[in-house]
């Protein structure tokens, strides 16, 4: 039973360490450029309204009674002829920042990428943690006989192990993918435990969600009635991640939508399409895919 839970721990623990280092990673990174445009603001203690004259060259030209600053600005031909409040260091008033500002606005995006970096660390862990517990729960349970069918089906772009379980209600299972599920026959009787925990040749299979009451959407395969006891099956954490590749192909895309929302070019579609690729993997894990 000990193996069977290390072999279900380890595809997940993996998952979830590629995420929590993409995200430190990514966290580090935005936490640096935070603290040194959060330095250079907060040497700007002046204030003064003054008046924006000018754009060109990707900066604004701004007058106020101290002075006269050169801002960048991402599209600053909106705010030319408008008054705007000046943040300005008192001994330099060439230094200067005024609302929407280029610096303004990267300080603010890096402590939300901090934010969002953690956020996703804490929801990770949270997930992982809930499923684990669940499953010890179960375990621990009373176990009571049922015949069961082990079928695979294809949903989009991951496929998923389930066993059908004969009932006065039949439902369906969602397991994690381990080798003893090639070669169940098709029925076979096997222990329940707490009804999501089962027990197939000794080998201790777990959940990888909550029994539903409707046959799962997608591409169904069976098991066959009488499997070949000498069918290989796939074995190895290389061999699942090489089946959870599948759902990297999203990520670039998902970068490409977040750059253009974002307006971060390339860094940010290169960081959002890492992301998304840590938690396309951890997503597989979290799901239970099956590399069979």
């Amino acid at each position: 039973m000990l193996r069977s839970r290390v072999r279900a721990l380890r595809h997940g623990v993996f998952a979830t360490a590629v995420v929590v280092f993409v995200c430190f990673v990514v966290g580090l990174f935005c936490w640096l450029s935070y603290s040194d445009g959060r330095a250079q603001l907060s040497s700007l203690t002046g204030r003064e309204i003054g008046s924006v004259v000018s754009y060109a060259d990707g900066a604004v030209e701004v007058r106020f009674p101290s002075g006269t600053a050169r801002i960048p600005y991402q599209d600053g031909d909106r705010v030319v002829g408008k008054q705007a409040q000046v943040a300005f260091d008192p001994a330099h008033p060439d230094r200067a920042a005024i609302g929407g500002a280029d610096l303004v606005l990267e300080t603010d995006r890096a402590l939300g990428g901090v934010t969002f970096a953690v956020a996703v660390v804490l929801l990770v862990l949270f997930a992982g943690l809930v499923r684990l517990l669940l499953s010890v729960r179960a375990a621990r349970a009373e176990p009571v006989t049922a015949s069961v069918r082990r079928i695979r089906v294809q949903s989009g772009l991951m496929v998923r192990s389930w066993l059908e379980i004969e009932g006065p209600v039949e439902h369906w299972l969602p397991v994690y993918y381990d080798p003893v599920l090639v070669t169940l026959p098709s029925p076979a009787e096997v222990e329940l435990r707490g009804g999501r925990v089962a027990v197939i040749d000794g080998v201790t299979v777990y959940p990888s969600g909550r029994p539903v009451t409707r046959h799962p959407r997608g591409r169904r395969l069976d098991n066959p009635a009488r499997p070949d006891p000498e069918t290989r099956a796939p074995r190895g954490l290389l061999t699942q991640l090489r089946t959870d590749a599948v759902l990297l192909v999203p990520a670039p895309f998902v970068g490409l939508f977040w750059a253009y929302v974002d307006g971060t070019g390339f860094t940010g579609w290169a960081t959002a399409s890492v992301v998304a690729a840590a938690l396309g993997l951890w997503w597989a894990a979290l799901r239970g895919s099956d590399p069979s």
